[in-house]
């Protein structure tokens, strides 16, 4: 079963025992763009992130995005 960006960023920080505020921070200190906390939550939430960012934030958050082909 595939899992939304919203659900698979939540997972992660569960895992890493971060939070969204934490990582909005995160991603503001490495891109210097403004991100907040309930701006990322909208993103999320509504599906709206761009792929750039979900690189951003699996890279803060130690994981990498790749494609396989399937089996």
């Amino acid at each position: 079963m595939l899992m939304d960006a919203n659900t698979q960023i939540r997972v992660l920080l569960a895992q890493k025992k971060s939070s969204i505020t934490k990582l909005a921070a995160l991603i503001a200190n490495r891109t210097g763009k403004n991100c907040s906390k309930q701006n990322l939550s909208n993103k999320l939430r509504k599906g709206t992130i761009r792929y750039d960012e979900m690189l951003v934030i699996a890279d803060i958050l130690g994981f990498e995005i790749k494609f396989e082909g399937k089996k």
